[in-house]
C-alpha cells in the first residue's frame, strides 16, 4: 500500500490512517459502499481541489480524446481540471548494454533477453522521472494500479472529499505507461487504487477514470446521475 505524505488529518475525514513501518500514514477510504460526504459538498468541500489527470502513453485516438474532453468539460462545473499526457518512453531509453545483433547464435539468446528486460527497466525509470518532474509537494497523488485497492464509485467520491480536507492544493490521478509505474511514484503516491479487476487498455482506463471523476462529483453534490 502506498503512503500518505501530507501529514495527519482531522477526525471528520472519512478515512482510516494506518501506521506503516516507515512511520508515515497510509490512506484507506472509509469502509462500506456509501460515501459519507454524499450531498454534503458545502460542508466537506469548502475549497474544491483542482484535479489533474496525468497519463503516460502515446497519442490518443480521436474517439478517446473526444470522450475524455466531454467528461472534462462536465467536471469543470465542479472544479478546475487539467488533462496532461506524458509521452511514453520520453527519452527513447535503452540500457547501455543493449547491442543490436544479426545472425544470432543460440548462446547469445539469453543475453538479448536480459538486455530487453534492462531496456524495459530503463523505460520505466525515465517515465518515472518525467512524471515526478510534474508532481509538486503540495499535491495529493492517487496512483491507478492493478495491485491497488479495489474501489467503487462512492469510495472515489470519498477520496476526492478526503483529499479536499487534507490541506493539499490539488489532486492528481496517475495512469502509468505500458509497463506500469516507477519506484519514485509508488513511494510518493498518497493512495493506490484500481478501477477494475479486468486488465484495461490505457485509453479505456482513461475514459473510465474521467467518467468516474464526474460521477464522484455528482455523488458529492447529491445529484441524480449516480444510482446505487
Amino acid at each position: 500500500m502506498d503512503h500518505w505524505s501530507l501529514g495527519q488529518t482531522s477526525p471528520s475525514m472519512g478515512a482510516h490512517l494506518l501506521a506503516s513501518s516507515s512511520c508515515r500514514a497510509t490512506y484507506v477510504p472509509a469502509p462500506g459502499k456509501q460515501c459519507k460526504h454524499a450531498g454534503q459538498s458545502r460542508l466537506c468541500l469548502q475549497r474544491p481541489l483542482p484535479i489533474r489527470i496525468l497519463t503516460v502513453g502515446k497519442k490518443r485516438s480521436a474517439g478517446v480524446q473526444l470522450i475524455v474532453d466531454e467528461y472534462i468539460e462536465k467536471l469543470k462545473h465542479y472544479c478546475p481540471v487539467v488533462d496532461v499526457r506524458v509521452k511514453s518512453n520520453p527519452r527513447n531509453a535503452r540500457h547501455p548494454r543493449f547491442v543490436t545483433w544479426t545472425g544470432l547464435l543460440p548462446s547469445l539468446a539469453m543475453d538479448i533477453n536480459e538486455n530487453t528486460n534492462l531496456d524495459v527497466r530503463a523505460q520505466i525509470d525515465h517515465e518515472d522521472m518525467a512524471v515526478m518532474d510534474l508532481i509538486k509537494s503540495s499535491e495529493w497523488v492517487v496512483m491507478l494500479d492493478e495491485r491497488g485497492l479495489d474501489v467503487g464509485s462512492e469510495q472515489i467520491a470519498s477520496i476526492i472529499a478526503d483529499a479536499g480536507n487534507s490541506g493539499a492544493l490539488s489532486i492528481t490521478f496517475c495512469i502509468g505507461g505500458p509497463y506500469g509505474h516507477g519506484r519514485q511514484l509508488r513511494e510518493r503516491a498518497n493512495a493506490s487504487i484500481k478501477l477494475s479487476s479486468l486488465v484495461l487498455n490505457h485509453e479505456i482506463a482513461l475514459v473510465v477514470l474521467a467518467e468516474q471523476l464526474y460521477r464522484a462529483w455528482t455523488i458529492l453534490k447529491g445529484q441524480k446521475y449516480h444510482h446505487n
